[in-house]
């Protein structure tokens, strides 16, 4: 019978702990913004988002997903005339899309999960992994959108497993662990309430890898020699 160190199970609850009591959003998009203006500032970037009349208004210091990103609401809806208002450190600008971020850009909302909520997509944190390039846009059968990820990204994807594509919940429909690409089936749903139909071969999308597979190959490739004692 094989022996499992009692520190080995403390790291596993631990890590586990980390990953699902950090756990923000859904990947359900509840509102396309547009972008209103990009500022450079000292600190990186300031960005002005346009929620476009919805309901949810965050107060200041309350997250937002714009994109998948966990974003920090910097003013009072009451002084910006409803406008959201958030900064961007360099950290964030280089795992994200939000660099290259232009007026008039259409950006995916979601506000945080609240006790009582339904979980409808899966479990997101808001932390961006990386981004991902757009390959192939197929619309002849239904609607796949195929990404090329780089290798640390690839090893958290899984057959039918569960993205995060630029704050949208999705499903994994086919991927190519030696070609380093995965494909996303939308139905029409998706693409009439999120932004992801405008998206083209060549542009950059935020990932987020699902938290599960992303603990269980961290516990895996770390803690190797204590599963073998």
């Amino acid at each position: 019978m094989v022996q499992i160190s009692s520190a080995f199970l403390a790291s596993i609850d631990c890590s586990q702990q980390i990953a699902y009591g950090s756990v923000m959003y859904t990947g359900i998009i509840q509102q396309v913004g547009v972008v209103e203006t990009v500022q450079e500032t000292k600190s990186g970037l300031r960005v002005v988002i346009d929620p476009k009349g919805w309901s949810y208004e965050p107060n200041p210091g309350d997250s937002v997903a714009n994109n998948g990103c966990c974003l920090t609401l910097v003013d009072p809806l009451s002084a910006t005339d409803g406008l959201m208002t958030f900064d961007a450190i360099p950290e964030t600008l280089s795992k994200t899309t939000l660099g290259s971020w232009a007026v008039g850009q259409r950006i995916n909302l979601e506000r945080p999960l609240r006790m009582g909520d339904g979980l409808d997509g899966h479990q997101v944190q808001g932390h961006v992994d990386g981004t991902a390039e757009v390959v192939k846009v197929d619309s002849s059968d239904g609607y796949r959108v195929r990404l090329t990820l780089d290798a640390d990204l690839m090893r958290f994807m899984i057959p039918k497993g569960s993205i995060c594509i630029d704050g949208i919940s999705l499903t994994i429909a086919a991927l190519d662990v030696n070609e380093r690409w995965v494909e996303v089936a939308l139905i029409p749903e998706t693409l009439e309430r999120t932004n992801l139909g405008d998206r083209v071969v060549g542009e950059l999308v935020n990932i987020e890898a699902d938290v599960m597979v992303k603990t269980i190959v961290h516990t895996l490739e770390n803690y190797q020699q204590a599963m073998s004692s």
